[in-house]
């Protein structure tokens, strides 16, 4: 676990000072120090002991111009107007909260995108439809009940992990969000 603290820096030459101070004394720049978030923790990968904690600098705003662009791998899903919603498919590791008002059709969206996505494990969890109504649906759909999809129902957060980390999806659908919850299991 990091700790958070701050930390002062020079704009000018990079000096640090555990406190805010006018004049920097290794450039002799005034009023160029900046407070920053530091925190302190352990690299994942290379573990030390707990006493060999190293400090690292939090991030902190950048220009947008500096930022360097990096075009991540995209999983083109099935449905050619959300690929371009989401600008060219989904990206490995992401989060898409789908939104709107009740009845428009979030629901039968995700588990068409579900069935759908033949090559990937998708895990469906609902928390507010039993499995028999979703399977309706799909039928409806005409899809492919033979897919890797499998189906989920239910609202707790720690049975589901517990269910994702045996099965190890591709992909998780959450249908929705509101209705998941985080009990204590000792």
């Amino acid at each position: 676990m990091s700790k958070v603290k701050t930390s002062f820096y020079c704009q000018s030459c990079g000096a640090q000072s555990p406190k805010w101070i006018g004049k920097c004394p290794s450039c002799g720049t005034w009023n160029s120090y900046v407070e920053e978030i530091v925190s302190t923790a352990v690299q994942p990968h290379e573990w030390k002991a707990p006493s060999d904690k190293k400090k690292e600098k939090a991030n902190r705003a950048q220009l947008i111009s500096d930022i360097n662009p990096e075009n991540s791998p995209r999983l083109p899903l099935p449905d050619q107007e959300l690929n371009r919603v989401l600008g060219g498919g989904l990206v490995r590791g992401s989060l898409i909260l789908l939104g709107g008002e009740p009845g428009i059709g979030k629901s039968t969206l995700l588990l068409q995108l579900a069935v759908r996505l033949k090559n990937l494990k998708t895990v469906y969890v609902s928390g507010e439809e039993s499995g028999q109504q979703i399977r309706m649906r799909a039928e409806r759909l005409n899809s492919d009940l033979h897919s890797q999809c499998y189906l989920l129902t239910e609202t707790s957060l720690e049975i589901i992990l517990q269910h994702l980390n045996a099965l190890k999806p591709d992909m998780v659908i959450i249908d929705s969000i509101q209705t998941m919850f985080h009990s204590q299991i000792e």
